[in-house]
């Protein structure tokens, strides 16, 4: 699956529970390192992720030097997003040119996060869509710039009221591109108790023509979080992604491996088989019940020949091998052509 595949066939019917389009999100978990850049490629190409996706800044255009922490401390050490950034804003467009052609090698759909106008421009010309993290969901004149490029917008909405959400769907909508929005909780990382699930319907409510999905940041564990929203109608499932758990800092703690995510396509297989069908219909496994386990009408006591048939002649037993309750009111007033006797299933063939 393609993203912009998502793009062009999901719309507006958000009742349909789909496959959803998986994004890994490496983020800048491969620490300047591109053998390691290579590697979360592989191992999220392993592991079937749909694409995986990077981010692209430099500390001097994204954060001014007071910019507060806003992560736990205990998990990430850094006081200052601009201490953080500059850790991590060595790669630019040769690095990520090479990533994006990794990517092509091994067939994964390549995505980075542009965070300023001059990553913007060239990573445009490596991505089908342009992902915009919830931090810029005010930023209108980015916004803006970014719609000028005429492909669809990922915009994650995390920590947004929905004023703000809808205000930054007018500007997209305005250019004329298609939007798919990210529920998404700014903790790092999300308790379960704050993950919210439940917004995702409530986009879908708001927003019925767009494409609704979810960037999760609760821990891994067993996936189930995923396999939520993925039920709820998330079509897009962003989460970040490291080769090592264990790591200290930045997003390793709260990241997916290659291994929850094969867990998570493993589970989602089963949740597909039983969703099966998402429109009601009788299988053909259930003839046998149709024909055996329904009723038909059944005579309650011996009906002599000519009578008039009277609601008290009749009652209704198994198996549907007669005439349905559906139509007894068509059977009442009709004359017996001969006697039937009692606990008969009743046929057409017996009246006049």
């Amino acid at each position: 699956m393609k993203i912009l595949d998502l793009f062009n066939k999901i719309h507006c019917n958000n009742n349909t529970v789909r496959h959803p389009y998986v994004i890994a999100e490496a983020g800048v978990n491969h620490e300047g390192d591109m053998d390691l850049a290579r590697r979360l490629i592989d191992e999220a190409k392993e592991g079937g992720a749909h694409a995986i996706k990077f981010q692209t800044y430099k500390a001097s255009t994204i954060a001014s030097k007071d910019s507060p922490a806003y992560w736990d401390l205990n998990k990430e050490p850094t006081d200052s997003q601009f201490k953080l950034f500059q850790k991590y804003d060595k790669f630019w467009k040769g690095e990520f040119e090479q990533l994006k052609q990794h990517c092509d090698d091994v067939d994964i759909e390549f995505m980075s996060t542009p965070f300023d106008i001059e990553s913007a421009d060239f990573l445009n010309e490596m991505m089908g869509v342009i992902k915009i993290s919830s931090s810029d969901i005010t930023n209108k004149p980015f916004i803006e710039y970014l719609c000028d490029f005429g492909k669809p917008i990922i915009l994650s909405t995390g920590a947004s009221y929905l004023h703000e959400i809808q205000e930054a769907v007018e500007w997209i909508d305005s250019k004329h591109v298609p939007v798919a929005l990210l529920h998404c909780i700014l903790n790092y990382p999300t308790d379960d108790q704050n993950a919210h699930l439940g917004m995702i319907k409530d986009l879908q409510r708001k927003f019925p023509d767009k494409t609704i999905g979810y960037s999760d940041h609760t821990l891994p564990n067993d996936m189930k979080v995923l396999e939520m929203a993925t039920l709820l109608g998330a079509s897009i499932l962003e989460k970040h992604f490291t080769h090592d758990k264990t790591l200290p800092g930045n997003d390793h703690y709260h990241a997916m491996d290659k291994k929850d995510l094969k867990i998570f396509h493993h589970n989602l297989d089963r949740i597909f088989t039983l969703l099966g069908d998402q429109q009601k219909h009788p299988l053909k496994t259930e003839a046998p019940a149709r024909k055996n386990a329904r009723r038909s009408l059944v005579a309650q006591k011996n009906i002599p020949q000519g009578k008039v048939v009277e609601k008290d002649d009749l009652t209704f037993k198994r198996p549907a091998h007669g005439i349905s309750p559906i139509f007894i009111d068509e059977v009442i007033g009709r004359s017996a052509m001969k006697e039937i006797s009692s606990d008969t299933v009743i046929q057409w063939n017996m009246f006049e």
